[in-house]
């Protein structure tokens, strides 16, 4: 880790600055609004009483993508800046004007997560991407970006990383997801901009959008919580003797309905299933002519459709290709263990959001 990024004495963001073991709640003008109003980012500043690195943790860059912010949220409550090496840059509601109109886009109707690195001078999403980047990614030297399926849609909590790199398999392993999946980089987005600018980033999916839900709020917190203990800036046991191996996978597969109508699900995110296992019927109004849907491949459930009215050829469940299926949920010792019992095998593929599979 760089810690050169972290100053034990001082952390200065713009003309704010916060002494060592203290808080600050940051409001930072990105855009005029149309009545005038200034459209602000909103950030808190822990900054750790002993030196360390700088991390930030990110929700809603997709505006209704709330889980994120219910993570953060608690977060903001248990990290004590005076028990902490380091800062911590905690940023709820990234996209705040889709989060407020409940919506996955910015007015300007352009997707945040593609408009990296951005620039003063530009779109609204281009001026609210380069604010994230000088006030928060370019002090950072570790990033966790929080996201959920789009509407209509369940993710298992999965953390998702950049193919190839094994310190990003390290930290993703002390995470401690259900599931890891490894994928190229997008074009425009937070992850690859911060890969160029040499800031691994976790990006974890969980949820539904405009939901909350339990198991994505505990598994959230309680994965940056190990990460920030994996890399020295709590003092807390890391949880690595307890977490269950972490699923992995480079390929998945969606299954689509074969027919329009009414569907019944079998299995839901978070099952293991194997070829030819029955996922789920979908059927006429009255339930005539149903017709069934068969997993694939070997693999874990990691997404599903929730909303039962579907038409012809849409994407009902979302399977991530696992090797070694029979350790998955099984007690390690360390990560190295880990990390060599769920290999995935070949190459990585892109994997689509949810919105753009077609």
């Amino acid at each position: 880790m760089d810690e050169g990024r972290s100053n034990a004495e001082a952390f200065a963001i713009q003309d704010i600055v916060i002494a060592p073991g203290t808080t600050a709640d940051l409001a930072i003008p990105v855009s005029q609004q149309v009545g005038g109003f200034s459209a602000k980012l909103s950030l808190r500043v822990l900054h750790g009483k002993e030196p360390g690195p700088a991390i930030f943790v990110s929700a809603a860059v997709h505006g209704d993508e709330i889980v994120g912010t219910a993570i953060i949220q608690q977060l903001a409550q248990t990290i004590d800046p005076l028990r902490l090496a380091g800062t911590v840059i905690l940023a709820p509601a990234v996209n705040i004007f889709g989060f407020l109109a409940h919506t996955r886009y910015l007015p300007d109707r352009r997707d945040l997560n593609r408009s990296f690195p951005g620039s003063k001078r530009g779109s609204l999403a281009a001026q609210l991407a380069n604010c994230f980047l000088e006030n928060v990614i370019e002090r950072c030297s570790l990033g966790i970006d929080i996201h959920s399926a789009a509407v209509h849609r369940y993710n298992l909590p999965q953390v998702r990383i950049a193919s190839g790199d094994p310190y990003l398999v390290e930290l993703a392993m002390a995470f401690g997801a259900p599931v890891i999946i490894e994928s190229p980089l997008r074009d425009g987005s937070m992850r690859e901009l911060a890969a160029e600018r040499d800031t691994p980033i976790l990006l974890l999916e969980a949820g539904e959008a405009l939901r909350f839900d339990r198991l994505s709020i505990d598994i959230g917190v309680s994965g940056v919580t190990r990460v920030l203990a994996h890399i020295g800036m709590i003092e807390a046991d890391d949880g690595l003797t307890s977490v269950g191996i972490p699923a992995r996978a480079n390929k998945s597969s969606w299954v689509r309905a074969p027919r329009g109508g009414v569907t019944h699900r079998h299995r839901k995110s978070g099952d293991v299933v194997h070829k030819g296992d029955l996922l789920g019927t979908v059927g006429g109004l009255f339930g005539e002519e149903a017709m069934d849907m068969v997993s694939p491949i070997d693999g874990i459930v990691i997404g599903h459709a929730t909303l039962p009215v579907v038409n012809q050829g849409d994407a009902l469940f979302h399977i991530a290709e696992v090797a070694n299926l029979e350790h998955a949920g099984d007690r390690i010792g360390t990560i190295t263990e880990a990390i060599l019992a769920s290999q995935p095998k070949g190459p990585a593929q892109p994997l689509l959001d949810e919105d753009e599979v077609i």
